[in-house]
């Protein structure tokens, strides 16, 4: 199976940056879409954005487009999601996640790591 661990979190302003990374086992990285949700307490888990095998296609939520670019490097078995502008109602833990296909990620997928809290403060 996929282990996924992620990475990056932490405390930033508002407008600020973070890059999380989601290192992976690394075996059969190439083969997986990987993605990215978050949560907040209260809340279900909210799908962020994904990125197929080949690092072409992408996908992300509306709430982030603009904002947060999903990137992976194969080479490195390690995947990314560079935040920027972020906004208080960004505040989340954030989980790296793996499936067979980007639609699978966005939905349901397979593989989670254990999370990294972002919190931006206003």
């Amino acid at each position: 199976q996929v282990q996924l661990v992620e990475s990056g979190g932490g405390l930033v302003q508002a407008g600020g940056s973070l890059r999380l990374s989601c290192a992976t086992s690394g075996r059969t990285f190439s083969a997986y879409a990987i993605g990215w949700f978050r949560q907040t307490p209260g809340k279900e888990r909210e799908f962020v954005a994904a990125i197929s095998w080949s690092g072409g296609p992408t996908r992300y939520a509306d709430s982030v487009k603009g904002r947060f670019t999903i990137s992976r490097d194969n080479a490195k078995n390690t995947m990314y999601l560079q935040m920027n502008s972020l906004k208080p109602e960004d505040t989340a833990v954030y989980y790296c996640a793996a499936g067979q296909s980007i639609a699978q990620v966005a939905s349901k997928p397979r593989y989670w790591g254990q999370g990294t809290q972002v919190s931006v403060s206003s």
